[in-house]
């Protein structure tokens, strides 16, 4: 069955705010999955091995990989490694998507550098374009790199660096006017060893960018251990995570639109009437949030934005921030900010959150009608789910998320009514039999396929495509 993106907007519209009350993810599995995986609702049924030993899916579903770490790019450098957090865009061409991917690499990772061991692609590149630099010509290894993609193969066409210089980009979020934000997920200051500046930024990368872009720091974003980032595209609002312990969710609030280096407020997550309110619920005798609970919640602004203690996530929970715990992936839906906790709970194995805008969101009519907050998933089973890390929203309305454990890794998608179904396994281990983490889901315009990457081992990026419309079919 062919299925338009309209029709799956649609049905995502139509059952949106089912997420308003997902229940404790529990025991109430079926009969269905191995012992490594629980489905608790049929999704698209049981992994089937596959015989290249690279990535199990579900029956009429299949791969293609491309970009490996190691090949060679279209302007003289190399796929770098540790593949990350990634957002998918139209084409400049017809039937072709754009990919835009994190590299989560630090200054020490010679070996998988996009300008190899010795830095001699640093010749190939304007390097004024860079963000940082060590003494002695060597460059800060993270960045991102631009693939352009044939949507009918599912072959590259050509791919480029298009950001360096930085430094452990992890997540990120795309923007409402086509660009990504790449963040680093780093504290490293100037004269720490590495570099002549600060880290901890984020960066925007315009989609249709065809080579290195010069990397200019969005400073009034704020400077901390980095996660991701979501834009509400009704007020250009971005929402952000920190990958920390604590950790705040913070907004930034900019002053012009969608010109986000032109400056705006940054504010952190304050649950109303609960000043300082910790909400990892490790404890599961005394959990402060409960499953499915709503709260109200206030923002209050952050000073000293360019964190020169590394002290910004405890200055503000003292100062009456909620305290989170190691926010990760971080996506917009319909009207609604998904993010996860990839250690909280009792079982310290997740807990997935929603954050509903006020209809006057960063207006004087906000107290009125605060934002809520809601915890919709925590786990307790790591065979449903297992450190949530990035996060998308599915075309149909389904959260897909993928994992970080230290068990296998798999994607699972989470139905409107908190149930969770598995949609894959990373089927590659290396020679100790650990899992590579999967990162960076995303779905191309028009929902046909899926992108995704598993981090190392080499690092590669996997394009899906199958039914995916019987998920839809079966939410209405």
């Amino acid at each position: 069955m062919s299925l338009s993106r309209r029709s799956f907007l649609t049905n995502a519209a139509a059952i949106s705010t089912a997420f308003s009350a997902l229940p404790l993810l529990n025991a109430r599995a079926l009969a269905q999955g191995s012992a490594a995986y629980i489905n608790q609702v049929q999704g698209y049924g049981d992994l089937h091995s596959d015989p290249n030993g690279l990535f199990d899916l579900p029956a009429g579903f299949d791969y293609v990989t491309l970009s490996e770490t190691g090949e060679p790019m279209d302007d003289g450098l190399i796929v770098p490694g540790d593949h990350d957090g990634t957002a998918c865009f139209p084409g400049l061409e017809d039937g072709q998507v754009i990919l835009v991917r994190n590299h989560e690499l630090s200054p020490d990772q010679f070996d998988e550098s996009p300008f190899g061991p010795d830095g001699g692609g640093l010749a190939r590149i304007d390097a004024g374009k860079l963000y940082d630099q060590e003494e002695g010509g060597l460059t800060h290894l993270g960045g991102t790199t631009t693939i352009h993609v044939d949507l009918a193969t599912r072959r590259v066409v050509r791919q480029f660096l298009s950001l360096g210089g930085t430094e452990r980009n992890c997540a990120g979020g795309p923007t409402p006017w086509g660009s990504w934000i790449t963040c680093e997920e780093s504290l490293t200051q100037a004269g720490a060893g590495y570099g002549l500046r600060d880290h901890g930024y984020a960066f925007e990368v315009p989609s249709q960018a065809m080579g290195l872009v010069t990397a200019e720091p969005l400073t009034a974003m704020g400077r901390f251990n980095r996660e991701a980032c979501a834009i509400d595209p009704r007020t250009n609002i971005v929402y952000q995570t920190e990958d920390a312990r604590p950790s705040l969710i913070t907004r930034f609030l900019p002053e012009v639109g969608d010109e986000l280096h032109q400056g705006g407020r940054l504010q952190a997550l304050v649950v109303r009437g609960r000043p300082s309110l910790n909400t990892h619920n490790w404890d599961a005798d005394a959990q402060t949030v409960d499953v499915g609970e709503t709260l109200a919640c206030e923002w209050i602004d952050v000073d000293g934005v360019d964190n020169p203690h590394n002290d910004l996530a405890s200055r503000l929970v003292d100062a009456g921030a909620a305290n989170f715990t190691r926010g990760e992936g971080m996506w917009f839906g319909d009207g609604e900010v998904f993010f996860c906790c990839t250690d909280g709970g009792p079982e310290r194995i997740g807990q997935i959150w929603r954050y509903r805008p006020s209809p006057d969101e960063g207006q004087s009519g906000e107290a009125d009608q605060p934002g809520e907050l809601t915890l919709l998933v925590q786990t307790a089973d790591q065979r449903i789910l297992e450190k949530c890390d990035n996060i998308t929203v599915a075309p149909w309305g389904d959260l897909v998320v993928v994992e970080d454990g230290r068990n296998e890794q798999f994607i699972r998608g989470v139905t409107p009514d908190g149930r969770v179904y598995t949609i894959g396994r990373n089927a590659a281990s290396d020679a100790e039999g650990d899992y590579s983490e999967i990162t960076g889901p995303c779905f191309s315009p028009d929902g046909s396929t899926l992108f995704f990457n598993v981090q190392n081992g080499p690092g590669r990026t996997f394009a899906v495509k199958g039914p995916w419309e019987t998920r839809s079919l079966a939410a209405v």
